[in-house]
């Protein structure tokens, strides 16, 4: 079992920026793609982004491709979320999680909450004007 933990939250305004940080700990994740999601108020969880497990391959939600980066460095069992040209829509709880198998490639089902097994407890995020 991994455990993780999500920093970096926090205030930011319209067009910041903010770098979201995920630890885990307990075993490597280095074999293992990793994720963000969201959950704003009154809405259900969704998906945010993807890392395959060497870095190789990523995939984002339309509504935050060309503003977010995923990254990782397997060295310090870290990954990242890089947001930048925060909106108002980007407020929400951020939870980082790690696939529940190894060494997959991403796909469609990449986005589905189901692939993950290991969840952080979240960090908030709020954008203001």
């Amino acid at each position: 079992q991994v455990q993780l933990v999500e920093s970096g939250g926090g205030l930011a305004q319209v067009g910041g920026s903010l770098r979201l940080s995920c630890a885990a700990s307990g075993r490597s994740i280095s074999t293992y793609a990793m994720a963000w999601f969201r959950q704003a108020p009154g809405k259900e969880r969704e998906f945010v982004a993807a890392i395959m497990w060497n870095g190789g391959r990523t995939h984002y939600t339309e509504s935050v491709k060309g503003r977010f980066t995923i990254s990782r460095d397997n060295a310090k069992n870290t990954v990242f979320l890089q947001m930048n040209s925060l909106k108002l829509e980007d407020t929400a709880v951020y939870y980082c999680a790690s696939d529940r198998v190894p060494w997959r490639v991403l796909d469609r089902a990449t986005a589905s909450e189901s692939q993950y097994n290991n969840w952080g407890q979240g960090t908030q995020v709020t954008v203001s004007s």
